[in-house]
């Protein structure tokens, strides 16, 4: 079977940006998956499964990132990644 390859674009919303539960839950997803995950800002590109990397990449709320995957379930994982932005990770009601 070959890999597959996507990618997909998000902005972090959360207003604390992407600090550490919300980079905790984008690394336990890449973690799950079969796929290599990489995140591009206009800087840099990250390994997505490493959390110090993710941490590292300072994204604050606005901030556009793009995600790359390849494996057999890299729309899977990306679609998951989407999710987790679009749902804030669950953290509405945190404080900014």
């Amino acid at each position: 079977m070959s890999d597959h390859s996507a990618t997909r674009k998000v902005t972090v919303l959360n207003p604390a940006g992407l600090h550490a539960r919300p980079s905790l839950a984008v690394v336990q997803t890449v973690r799950r998956s079969q796929s290599k995950v990489h995140v591009r800002t206009p800087r840099q590109t990250v390994d997505a499964g490493d959390i110090l990397q993710i941490l590292g990449l300072g994204a604050t709320q606005g901030t556009e990132l793009v995600f790359s995957a390849a494996g057999p379930d890299a729309d899977q994982v990306l679609n998951q990644l989407a999710d987790l932005f679009t749902n804030r990770f669950g953290l509405d009601g945190e404080p900014s």
